[in-house]
């Protein structure tokens, strides 16, 4: 078997095994996992919308930059 095939039958292995102890645990060990991977999640989602914004911004900061140089060619040409 290839590398591959052992990695991902090490990952499928792993993925049941957190299955198996997720579904075997206590009400409240699933809720403070299920927590924990909202929180993940919201976590995520924050840096993925910080990032958007901050490429926004310099996306903004271009097109004046752009703008700018733009006005400059047109008064030098006049």
């Amino acid at each position: 078997m290839g590398n591959k095939t052992k990695g991902l039958l090490a990952l499928l292995g792993l993925g049941a095994l957190a299955y198996w102890k997720y579904k075997n645990s206590s009400p409240e060990d699933q809720q403070a996992v299920k927590d924990k991977i909202n929180t993940a999640k919201d976590n995520l989602n924050k840096w993925g919308n910080d990032l958007k914004n901050k490429a926004n911004d310099v996306a903004s900061q271009v097109q004046n930059k752009v703008d700018e140089a733009k006005t400059k060619a047109e008064d030098s040409l006049s």
